[in-house]
């Protein structure tokens, strides 16, 4: 385990075994995997970068562990290959968009960038989105917006089809993991962004927890009883996610329920369930143009500096240090730039869809 990696997750079990892939590979293999499924060469491309990108920050939960369930859901109909994203309603501000059921990597990343050229003429602008599926790592879409000089936000539902964590005070569940993501322009090297669930830990952690045959803190989820458990594979047998904040955790699930409301009601699929039984994750994403404010080098070069006044604090005991938000993220990367773990089961999905569509060989996974 490196210096950074989660010191909370306990031990994997020394029986899982594990495979080190180059990224690029990595994504190769994805891409051809989602081709193969009917995905178009831009929205596979867009799926496996995001993917692998995840891999790289150290958010294994949003990786390549989901290309199969991404798969499954094309097979299923659940996910439409090329689906035509449509604009229902548009303000020089402002843009409500029917994803059509597309893969909500490409259908997201179109969307910020339809808020990006907004924001270009009017400074602030923001849109929504619904009938999607699963939008990946949500730290992808408002750093979109920080390499395009502008602060964004990105919030986004975790789909209605169904809920994972209990609103504080109770044991059933009836919100999302509803991440939040915000990303700041800056000179550093490492971006400023903010990119957490507002559960206490993403459901893919859990299902990474399971594959890697590891234990989980308490804190993270109750069981069907609604009794702390740390063993993740409660999960699966009707346990429920808590909110983030531990004995504080109604900040959390306040925070949910707002997310919900921009996600879920502001674009109008409602909070139910889908008749179709598809999932419809929403997302709402808001652009500030930082030059709209003040000379951009200048508040790039100033949040370089807090984010150097941040770290410059004594370390607590037992810490390693303080670290601004999103670098992390970029050790990572850089730890992990000559090569990702994937877990044996996530890889032998892989090598089995490779089997079947007849690219084992061109993918050297034979």
């Amino acid at each position: 385990m490196s210096s950074i990696e989660d010191p909370r997750l306990g031990k994997p079990d020394e029986n899982i075994r594990v495979s080190v892939v180059k990224p690029d590979r990595l994504t190769r293999i994805c891409a051809a995997l989602l081709k193969a499924a009917g995905a178009s060469d831009d929205e596979a491309q867009a799926v496996a970068t995001g993917c692998v990108n995840a891999n790289l920050a150290g958010h294994d939960s949003h990786g390549v562990i989901a290309i199969p369930s991404y798969i499954d859901s094309v097979k299923a109909g659940d996910i439409v290959p090329g689906a035509e994203w449509r604009i229902v309603r548009e303000s020089p501000t402002t843009a409500l968009i029917d994803g059509n059921w597309g893969f909500g990597f490409h259908v997201n990343a179109k969307a910020m960038t339809l808020a990006i050229e907004k924001a270009k003429t009017a400074n602030v602008a923001a849109c929504t989105v619904f009938r999607q599926s699963h939008v990946g790592r949500l730290a992808a879409y408002s750093l979109m917006a920080a390499r395009a000089g502008m602060i964004g936000l990105t919030v986004a539902d975790s789909g209605n089809l169904r809920k994972y964590v209990a609103p504080f005070g109770g044991r059933e569940a009836r919100l999302g993991t509803n991440p939040i993501s915000i990303a700041v322009p800056s000179d550093l090297k490492a971006p400023f962004l903010l990119d957490m669930a507002t559960s206490a830990v993403a459901a893919g952690k859990l299902e990474l927890a399971i594959a890697r045959g590891e234990e989980i803190p308490k804190g993270w989820l109750i069981d069907s009883e609604g009794r702390p458990t740390t063993d993740p594979r409660d999960y699966r047998k009707g346990g429920v996610l808590l909110p983030l904040g531990g004995t504080e955790g109604y900040k959390g699930s306040g925070l949910a329920a707002i997310v919900e409301l921009l996600c879920g009601l502001l674009p109008d699929p409602g909070f139910g369930a889908q008749p179709s039984g598809r999932e419809n994750f929403g997302c709402f994403m808001a652009v500030f143009n930082v030059a709209a404010f003040r000379p951009l080098d200048n508040f790039k070069k100033e949040v370089a500096d807090f984010a150097r006044h941040l770290k410059s604090a004594a370390p607590s005991e037992g810490s390693p240090g303080v670290f601004y938000p999103g670098e992390i993220g970029y050790l990572r990367e850089q730890e992990r730039a000559n090569g990702i773990e994937v877990d044996n089961a996530t890889w032998e999905k892989l090598r089995t869809l490779a089997c079947n569509y007849g690219l084992a060989g061109e993918l050297d996974l034979a």
